[in-house]
């Protein structure tokens, strides 16, 4: 008979899971030197936000305390803002960090898995030297007047900067980059090599 305070058989131990680490988590997976290098510089130019908010707020301030409002923080801060997302593409590309679905990934074997990424990077490849060659495209008319003298692109404003042009420069820098990570990241999976994940040296 069995005791009925005490269970007739010992509790099963269930694992426990430790709790992910959120900076290797948001690291995500770096493929190659040049992808760590980017995910590097990522903790530096994310500061250009916190640019953007102080100077916005420093526009507000001298428009409703001192009513002196400026000519120059509302276009650097759209310029600043537009860097950074035309940055966010390689800092994305370099940590594996762009957006897909997995359902069919995930349902074949690891060989399979291989030329699916083989296939995805090729794509990907090829879509960024497409998209870098429109970025040059756009670039050259906003830094060349049709005679081919440099003349850069302005916002036509009170205070004129040459920002558009340096946007678009940006968007060049940008795109070129992904696809030299992309070509390198094509070259990896034909080689068959997986790169480190969750933030782990390879």
């Amino acid at each position: 008979m069995t005791d009925p305070i005490r269970p007739p058989f010992p509790p099963e131990r269930i694992p426990t899971t430790p709790e992910p680490d959120p900076r290797k988590a948001a690291q995500g997976i770096i493929r190659t030197p040049l992808d760590r290098a980017i995910a590097k510089a990522a903790n530096g130019v994310a500061w250009l936000v916190f640019i953007a908010m102080t100077i916005s707020v420093f526009e507000v301030v001298m428009r409703y305390v001192f009513h002196s409002p400026t000519s120059w923080v509302h276009e650097s801060t759209v310029m600043l803002i537009a860097a950074l997302f035309a940055l966010g593409g390689p800092v994305a590309l370099a940590r594996d960090k762009h957006i897909r679905v997995r359902v069919i990934y995930d349902a074949v074997p690891p060989h399979v898995r291989r030329w699916l990424d083989v296939f995805n990077n090729a794509v990907i490849l090829v879509f960024c030297i497409g998209m870098t060659y429109a970025a040059w495209q756009l670039f050259f008319r906003a830094t060349h007047d049709p005679s081919g003298v440099i003349s850069l692109e302005r916002s036509g404003t009170s205070w004129n900067p040459p920002f558009p042009a340096f946007t678009k420069g940006f968007i060049l820098f940008a795109v070129g980059l992904m696809a030299v990570q992309s070509a390198l990241h094509l070259i990896q999976s034909l080689r068959g090599r997986v790169g480190a994940r969750d933030g782990e040296e390879q």
